[in-house]
């Protein structure tokens, strides 16, 4: 894409869509940024942008910025029907997403890994495999790293090991990974994405662009994943927690097992026991990462070698305390129902959890079962507090808090020597927080604050 001289408009400045502004400008493009954020707001990007030469247009979108284009670039937390852009497109003009941008540019192979749960671990897994294997690796995307800022080092023998997420992907059309990942896909994003079946079609743009020389990595226990086998050009490998796979890998007797194929002799990589992730569902990750990394070249040494040092990420099911017996973990990045699910069920029970934030459409009465048996009471706060009691009314006790502070406070009190308490919210963090990072790192704080006195 010849970018010289082009009329180009950057909407949204997140962090890919400022790295992506930046990267436009030095490439020789005449660029103009669109946030609906007031000039205040971005008061700490305006000047950056300015001194690059970019024109910022703050407080909205016009429609005669959008108009005097010759390309647009669309940041992942804005929609794409977004009315501007919904009316630049039927005028023709070309809009695409960071990630397409990027993905023209980038030089060597793709790994990218989707999934509505479990993203942010494969992804750092994966990266420490291929690094551990002597592979030249770099890690990006939804993860922190906009794919963008992977361009200028990224090497024609080296690997891109990329989170992408369903706002990324819903933009794609030649982005072409040599490795895709699907890791499951169950309901999420309802509130940008309108239905079940629409959230998933854009899931699968991660393969749409491949071909009978890559390969794609699917859940075999995942229905709506697993269909996917059916809809791609590319040779599909599987892994499944439950049962053998042709190709792919599993668990037997107590160890993860990979097989090349038909014919090929099943090898062990590592024994369960060596996996030092709590909970079932890291296990499906660990399962994906080896049957990706293997099919990379990495070899089965290296693979488990890395498994074995490897441990939580941050955010996720991440472990910070233990105060007066109880337990405290910080599982922010469970911004679904089923990621708050998989959490819960790594528990035997006795759990004081933290629910709530930012809506997305979600069934919370979908946890009924798991709230019955393992948890003690569950302390709401956010905006989706009063839906979230409404849906699990009868379940479980719960308390309204409002704020994060006073459901840490109000569960430490609670909480008895061999209780858990769980911060996994089942909700973005946008009505109170910049994102579920700085969530996850103010209830760690609230924490390590803690009066030991408070505790029973």
């Amino acid at each position: 894409m010849e970018l010289k001289g082009k009329k180009v408009l950057v909407v949204g400045l997140g962090k890919s869509g400022l790295a992506a502004a930046l990267f436009l400008r030095k490439r020789g493009a005449q660029v103009t940024v669109s946030d609906m954020r007031s000039a205040a707001a971005l008061a700490k990007e305006i000047p950056a942008l300015l001194d690059e030469g970019i024109m910022v247009e703050s407080g909205g979108h016009g429609l005669l910025t959008f108009r005097r284009q010759d390309l647009i670039v669309v940041s992942p937390g804005v929609p794409l029907d977004t009315p501007e852009l919904v009316q630049v497109k039927a005028f023709g003009l070309p809009v695409i997403g960071e990630l397409e941008l990027a993905a023209q540019y980038l030089k060597g192979n793709v790994l990218a890994i989707t999934g509505s749960n479990g993203k942010t671990t494969t992804t750092a897994l994966t990266g420490e495999i291929l690094a551990a294997a002597g592979l030249p690796t770099q890690v990006g995307g939804n993860i922190g790293v906009p794919v963008i800022d992977l361009i200028e080092k990224s090497s024609d023998d080296g690997w891109s090991v990329l989170e992408v997420s369903s706002f990324q992907l819903e933009s794609t059309k030649l982005f072409h990974p040599k490795i895709a990942v699907i890791l499951n896909i169950t309901p999420d994003h309802l509130d940008r994405h309108g239905t079940f079946e629409n959230y998933a079609l854009a899931k699968e743009r991660i393969f749409s662009a491949q071909t009978a020389s890559d390969f794609l990595v699917l859940n075999a226990d995942n229905s709506r994943t697993a269909e996917a086998a059916g809809r791609t050009a590319a040779s599909v490998y599987w892994f499944s927690l439950e049962s053998a796979v042709v190709q792919g890998a599993w668990v037997e007797d107590g160890s993860i097992v990979f097989r090349a194929g038909k014919g090929h002799v099943a090898e062990t990589i590592l024994p369960l026991k060596d996996i030092r992730l709590k909970g079932a569902h890291n296990v499906e990750n660990v399962l994906a990462a080896v049957c990706a990394t293997r099919l990379a070249g990495a070899s089965p040494e290296a693979i488990a070698g890395a498994v074995q040092k490897f441990s939580a990420v941050e955010h996720r099911l991440e472990y910070v305390a233990t105060k007066n017996g109880v337990e405290y973990y910080n599982d922010s990045k469970a911004t679904n129902v089923d990621a708050s699910a998989k959490a819960i069920a790594a528990f035997p029970g006795c759990i004081q959890l933290i629910l709530g934030g930012k809506d997305k459409n979600s069934n919370y009465a979908d946890l009924g079962d798991l709230l019955r048996t393992r948890v003690k009471t569950v302390y709401t706060i956010g905006s989706a507090a009063a839906k979230i009691e409404s849906q699990i009314q009868g379940m479980v006790h719960f308390v309204s808090c409002e704020t994060l502070e006073r459901a840490v406070s109000a569960a430490s009190k609670a909480a008895h020597p061999g209780d858990v308490v769980l911060l996994s919210p089942a909700c973005s963090s946008f009505d109170q927080f910049e994102n579920y990072e700085q969530r996850g790192r103010i209830f760690k704080e609230l924490v390590n604050d803690l009066n030991i006195q408070e505790q029973n």
